[in-house]
């Protein structure tokens, strides 16, 4: 019942964005275009200017979300999140890099396969420095910290040295935007969502049986150390195929995980539609507030997400009393 109420929240919620902008289109008109049964002027602008940027955000914050959601499971913190242990860094040193020094000779096209290596080799440092006889959720988390701030510091020197053009467009993919997204670009993210979600549902009794901590799951006849390992690396590959796409949007796969589990039960898989339903809501609502609210201006996303995530994620070191 949850989910479902959560489902037509979320039809409301892309219904709202489709109909208001800079031009205001009835609900009655954005249904039928949807439906194809409109052909005016206004169809145009639902079809080919805002429908394939909300399919984008809701993908993305789906992606970010359910990322989120592994991660915490995996390490037991709740406190850990795709941006917050370094895997979003990996891809921005990546894609401030490859903007810097390689985007005027081979082009932008690359820039998704960039970022998407950069949180895999980020992910991989990380767990290489945690390995000591095995990886501890602790030691992970507090190196992946660790490792953040060594990449947003490389990322912030590159942005200093590089040309104002590229330091401008640099920071709007730092900040996370969907400006511009279209049916080309939803079609590149797709497949990485259909082939990844599934794979994470499918995941759905190891991640249960990691909760209950390396022993018991032991116990249970869970290989902990290899299970972990390619969790990780599902998360990450969600997560960096969301930032090679729309920029490193933070705190969605922070906040996403915490109302699901206000909602719904524990087991991941009941969570994992809910959390990347929360996530897909959170980016599709932070631009529809960017391109809203200060009109003629449109602003990223993810500055919208941040001004909501940052209180949050200080809420939980204040509960948790870390």
């Amino acid at each position: 019942m949850v989910t479902g109420l959560i489902f037509i929240a979320c039809s409301a919620l892309v219904l709202l964005a489709l109909s208001i902008g800079s031009v205001d289109i009835p609900p009655a008109t954005v249904i039928r275009s949807l439906l194809g049964t409109e052909n005016g002027p206004e169809a145009f602008v639902i079809e080919v200017l805002r429908l394939p940027r909300i399919v984008m955000g809701f993908l993305v914050g789906a992606a970010l979300g359910v990322s989120g959601l592994i991660l915490q499971s995996v390490v037991r913190n709740p406190l850990a999140s795709p941006d917050i242990i370094g895997i979003s860094g990996g891809a921005s040193v990546a894609a401030v890099a490859f903007l810097s020094f390689l985007a005027p000779s081979v082009g932008s096209h690359w820039l998704p396969v960039m970022a998407i290596a950069g949180a895999m080799i980020a992910a991989a440092i990380i767990y290489l420095l945690a390995w000591q006889q095995g990886v501890t959720p602790a030691r992970l988390v507090l190196i992946g910290i660790g490792l953040s701030a060594a990449m947003g510091a490389a990322t912030t020197l590159m942005i200093t040295l590089s040309p104002i053009t590229t330091t401008m467009t640099a920071y709007i993919w730092l900040t996370g935007s969907i400006y511009g997204s279209d049916w080309d670009d939803v079609s590149a993210f797709l497949p990485w969502m259909a082939a990844l979600l599934p794979l994470a549902l499918a995941s759905g009794r190891t991640i249960d049986l990691q909760e209950f901590g390396d022993t018991l799951a032991t116990g249970l006849g869970l290989a902990v150390q290899r299970n972990r390992l390619l969790l990780l690396f599902l998360s990450v590959a969600l997560a960096g195929s969301a930032v090679a796409y729309a920029g490193a949007i933070g705190f969605v796969g922070l906040i996403a995980p915490h109302i699901a589990r206000k909602l719904v039960t524990r087991h991941f898989t009941a969570l994992a539609p809910v959390a990347a339903m929360i996530g897909g809501a959170l980016v599709v609502a932070a631009d529809l507030i960017g391109r809203t609210l200060f009109d003629p201006l449109d602003l990223p996303a993810g500055v919208f997400v941040s001004a909501v995530g940052a209180p949050f994620f200080i809420y939980l070191l204040f509960r948790q009393r870390y």
